[in-house]
């Protein structure tokens, strides 16, 4: 059984619509012209139990919407979904004993006060036995080296500093799955990569379902196995991250150090984007031919001392999907 499992999910908000001029608007007082804005547009996917999936999408895609039917806040207008068996909107007291959730940019922590007092708190709501809570969160102070914040204001705390912490705190009722929105929004590299690495290690020894929605490269490629993408309320792939990979990458890149200087060099489908004497980087087109074919007029033509073969960088790959969908928005 399907830890996720999401048939048709639709989404739309009935929204005024402005009428244009002062006569308009005041005819809208007292006669307003409602129209409904779909958010998200029938969806169906799932997810199973342990799995690290990466819900993708340009801003306005529907990503936010979605993880808030899947996690109860809002009402779906069609479709149904599922969280560990059980309706995220009829039964969501029962399913938060058993889902954690952060947002990026909301806070679930108190501001005035330390997030000791927070977690306090938050071992009453879940009903935790005192031996249990007291275990659970020392392991947490401990794994996410929390122990310095532990009693200072989290008004005074770093952003990631207070990240940190909000993660730990959504994991203190042991959830089986973990919604993450935009986790590591504004963070520096160094922070960004320990919160990877303890949601990484999260998920190895606990088996936890993550669920992500980040527009930062780092997150998907480090953390994900699987990624969906949506695009105005609509799927547009589920599959690998390789294979979302494969189907944006538009080029890849061939670094070369070669016996001698190639002086006039030319290689069908594929353009020199550095050289330094002996050592040449080529961009190779894919679409127009094969790495294997590159290589083999490189080394029919010149000596091949070493050779690199890169992949674009994960953020590449997101720009370009992106753009694809606004040309397709256009045509």
């Amino acid at each position: 059984m399907a830890t996720i499992q999401v048939e048709q999910l639709g989404k739309a908000f009935r929204m005024k619509k402005k009428q244009e001029g002062f006569a308009g608007s005041v005819k809208s007082l007292f006669k307003p012209i409602y129209e409904d804005k779909t958010a998200v547009d029938g969806i169906t996917f799932s997810a199973k139990q342990g799995e690290t999936v990466a819900f993708l999408g340009p801003n306005g895609a529907g990503k936010s919407t979605t993880i808030k039917m899947l996690t109860g806040i809002l009402h779906p207008s069609t479709g149904s979904a599922e969280v560990l068996g059980c309706c995220p909107w009829t039964e969501r007291t029962k399913l938060s004993y058993r889902i954690g959730s952060v947002f990026g940019q909301k806070s679930q922590l108190w501001y005035h006060l330390p997030p000791m007092d927070t977690f306090e708190l938050m071992s009453r709501i879940y009903e935790l036995r005192r031996s249990d809570y007291l275990q659970r969160r020392d392991a947490l102070i401990e794994r996410f080296e929390l122990e310095p914040y532990m009693q200072t204001p989290v008004r005074k705390l770093s952003l990631g500093e207070r990240m940190r912490c909000e993660i730990a705190a959504s994991l203190l009722h042991r959830p089986q799955v973990l919604f993450l929105d935009e986790p590591t929004i504004g963070l520096d590299v160094v922070v960004k990569q320990r919160i990877r690495q303890l949601i990484r290690e999260l998920n190895e020894q606990e088996g936890t379902t993550v669920f992500l929605t980040s527009h930062d490269a780092g997150d998907i490629e480090q953390l994900c196995e699987r990624a969906i993408v949506i695009n105005y309320g609509r799927i547009v792939f589920n599959d690998r991250v390789e294979l979302m990979k494969q189907r944006y990458m538009t080029h890849k890149t061939i670094k070369l150090v070669l016996a001698n200087d190639p002086g006039s060099m030319i290689v069908p489908g594929a353009e020199i984007v550095e050289r330094s004497g002996a050592r040449v980087t080529l961009s190779v087109d894919t679409s127009l031919t094969t790495i294997e074919a590159a290589l083999t007029t490189v080394m029919a033509n010149w000596r091949i001392v070493d050779v690199t073969v890169e992949d674009p960088p994960m953020e590449e790959i997101i720009t370009r999907m992106y753009s694809d969908f606004g040309e397709e928005a256009l045509s």
